[in-house]
C-alpha cells in the first residue's frame, strides 16, 4: 500500500528549522513594508480651467491623459475628463489622439 513515509527525528527536524527559517523571513518583511499608507477621498469636482497655478501644473506634463491628471490632481477620473474637455473648449489644449475610450491631449501652441 501506499502513503508517506514516517520521518526519522533528523529529518523531522530539519523540515522545523526550515520552517523556522521562512516564518522569520516573512516577518521581516513584513516588518520592512510598515504602516499602510491612508487612503485619501477624491475629490468629485475637477479643478478650475481659470487658475494659473493649476495651468502652469498641467504645462509642466509631457502627456495630457485623463488618468495623469486625475493622480496629479487626486480627483476621479470622470472630473479629469470633463477638466481636460473644459480646457480643450477653452483652446488651451488640443486633442492629439484618442477613441472613445481614452484621449491624448497635448498643450495648445
Amino acid at each position: 500500500m501506499g502513503g508517506k513515509k514516517k520521518l526519522n527525528l533528523k529529518q523531522m527536524e530539519r523540515m522545523q528549522d526550515k520552517k523556522d527559517e521562512d516564518d522569520a523571513k516573512k516577518d521581516k518583511k513584513k516588518d520592512k513594508t510598515g504602516a499602510p499608507k491612508e487612503k485619501k477621498p477624491l475629490s468629485i469636482l475637477s479643478p478650475d480651467t481659470k487658475s494659473d497655478k493649476i495651468l502652469a501644473e498641467v504645462k509642466k506634463m509631457n502627456v495630457l491623459t485623463p488618468y495623469a491628471v486625475a493622480t496629479r490632481f487626486n480627483v476621479r477620473i470622470s472630473a479629469a475628463k470633463d477638466f481636460l474637455e473644459q480646457l480643450e473648449k477653452d483652446g488651451k489644449i488640443a486633442r492629439v489622439s484618442g477613441s472613445h475610450n481614452i484621449k491624448i491631449y497635448k498643450i495648445a501652441a
